[in-house]
């Protein structure tokens, strides 16, 4: 998504492709939902012992992503005030809140999936890999984007997608050899 320019308050440019431009990081914003991603599939994996309470583990997931995403958001206001040399304004909260979107909005899916798992829809132990599934997805996705962004070669494009997917991966193996 495209910087926000001084004076523009965030959701400006807010339109029909806005979520999709915060979800997929279109326009170079892709950092916060890696990130959230990655973030979403380490709790996933490191509270998937919670597999026999499914509500419990929706639970952990979503508080773990909003609990972090906070303390995402505490920081960058720190780091802000202190480059400005002033305090932050509601209107830089807003702003750095919007910008940082992504990481609470890569849970949406993985989410989404678990829940299926907690109300019976999918056995839980389907809906756990579903939702590393949608992960994993994701991360192929923004490695496509950033190899796009970038101009990268046919090469280039593979080597990013599979940098993302491996970063995937390596919490999907931590899975398998902690849980199992």
């Amino acid at each position: 998504m495209a910087t926000d320019a001084p004076g523009q308050t965030p959701g400006e440019n807010a339109g029909p492709g806005a979520l999709t431009r915060v979800l997929f990081g279109v326009e170079g914003r892709i950092a916060s939902s890696v990130y959230g991603t990655v973030l979403v599939m380490a709790t996933l994996t490191a509270a998937s012992a919670e597999r026999d309470h499914p509500w419990r583990l929706v639970g952990i997931v979503a508080s773990g992503v909003l609990v972090v995403w906070v303390a995402h958001l505490y920081a960058h206001g720190l780091s802000e005030s202190i480059e400005r040399g002033r305090r932050v304004t509601e209107v830089d909260l807003a702003r750095i809140a919007h910008r940082e979107l992504g990481i609470l909005l890569a849970a949406a899916g993985p989410l989404g999936a678990l829940l299926l798992g907690a109300l019976g829809v999918l056995a839980q132990n389907t809906a756990v890999w579903l939702a590393l599934s949608v992960g994993l997805l994701t991360l192929a996705v923004q490695g496509q984007r950033y190899a796009s962004a970038e101009g990268l070669s046919r090469v280039g494009t593979v080597a990013a997608v599979a940098a993302n997917l491996a970063l995937g991966l390596l919490v999907v193996a931590l899975k398998t050899v902690v849980v199992h």
